[in-house]
């Protein structure tokens, strides 16, 4: 899973990214902080099924603190977005081709509105125009894309169009029924550069789904924003967030004052110096008062809710729930909720799935076969023959 984080200049994105993979990207406050992309590393949590199973794991490709599994993803921040950045301003779009690859965004607000659109200090600036405008840049880059590739497309079927949006990971099918959704023609491309639009915008919801991280959340006046922004975006995750808060806790974290696991609604101080103790009082504070810093919260819903993953583990041997080194519960997976053990099976090696037997559910150890669905948490073997 790969996912970006988006957003116009000066919004708390690096900062962001920074909580959410402890990357040292270039933290500052003023605008195009960030003008390469950076890659890094973030986790989905999930509770581990060793809990349930009264056995100790041995993770290897992933994390199992106190019972939470944190399985990783791939996270990029990059450079800042401004209004009409298709038409050049800002850094154009170049931004975006850094996200061709990505699953879904995150994308990070100032909910106090002491910045505007363009990343420059305001007064009462309405963040819900930052919600807008992106959605705007997101869809003009597409159907840009496609223009680009009409000439080879006109008068051809939609397999021309689903060529020319591969390179943005939208599959065939995505692109038919994207085509359906708008009515359009699809055994002889002739469409008008306001349908290539509208294609694209639903492209965008397709391929492209957006969280809203609702950052600095306490500053006076995001409050109130956040709400208003959950009214006028009802079909949006939207999530109240402190990247500050909770790069502040990773760090502390990482020196030993403090226990706490990425997501939780509470942490434990283990030392410092009064004045990093009454710092951290005031990030408990803020994570009373929302239910966590947000950070953690906007992952696991970006991949559970609008990626519709689900965790799934792999084993040799299915009566210890290990592989052939006697790890419990080594590697866990992520997998779109509807896959089938031979997408597992796919997952782990392709030789897997070419000569893929069939599987065996850990757990009740019935064979299962090649379509049959997975479920979150399902631990299984696989069969493959040479």
């Amino acid at each position: 899973m790969f996912i970006g984080v988006v957003g116009a200049p000066n919004k708390g994105k690096s900062t962001f990214f920074a909580a959410a993979t402890l990357f040292d990207a270039k933290i500052a406050p003023f605008p195009f902080t960030t003008i390469e992309p950076n890659h890094g590393t973030a986790y989905v949590r999930a509770e581990c099924p060793h809990v349930s199973l009264g056995r100790k794991c041995n993770p290897k490709n992933s994390a199992c603190i106190d019972g939470v599994r944190l399985i990783p993803t791939e996270l990029v921040d990059v450079a800042g977005l401004v209004p009409d950045a298709h038409e050049g301003r800002g850094l154009g779009l170049k931004f975006l081709d850094d996200l061709r690859a990505a699953d879904a965004l995150i994308q990070v607000v100032d909910a106090s509105g002491k910045t505007d659109a363009e990343g420059k200090e305001a007064v009462g600036f309405d963040p819900a125009e930052e919600v807008r405008f992106l959605e705007k840049e997101l869809v003009h880059w597409i159907a840009g894309i496609i223009k680009r590739g009409m000439a080879k497309a006109r008068g051809r079927g939609i397999d021309e169009i689903a060529t020319i949006l591969s390179g943005l990971k939208v599959s065939p099918k995505q692109t038919e029924d994207a085509a359906a959704r708008n009515k359009l023609p699809i055994d002889k491309i002739h469409w008008s550069d306001e349908e290539i639009f509208s294609f694209a915008k639903t492209i965008r919801e397709i391929s492209k789904p957006i969280a809203i991280a609702a950052n600095k959340i306490d500053v006076d006046g995001a409050k109130q924003n956040y709400e208003r922004m959950r009214e006028l975006f009802p079909d949006r995750i939207v999530v109240p967030a402190c990247a500050e808060a909770e790069l502040a806790l990773r760090r502390a974290a990482e020196k030993g004052l403090v226990k706490y696991v990425p997501g939780d609604k509470d942490f434990e101080v283990l030392g410092g110096d009064d004045k990093q103790k009454a710092a951290l009082e005031k990030i408990r504070k803020i994570i009373r008062e929302n239910g966590g810093t947000g950070v953690q919260e906007l992952i696991n819903r970006t991949a559970f809710d609008l990626l519709q993953l689900i965790p799934v583990y792999p084993v040799e041997d299915e009566k210890n729930y290990s592989n052939h080194f006697g790890q419990v519960l080594p590697d866990a997976y992520l997998l779109r909720r509807g896959s089938t053990a031979c997408d597992l099976a796919a997952k782990i090696h392709t030789d897997l799935s070419h000569n893929f037997i069939c599987g065996i559910d850990a757990r009740t150890h019935m064979r299962i076969g090649k379509e049959h669905v997975l479920k979150p948490n399902d631990i299984v073997k696989i069969v493959s023959g040479r």
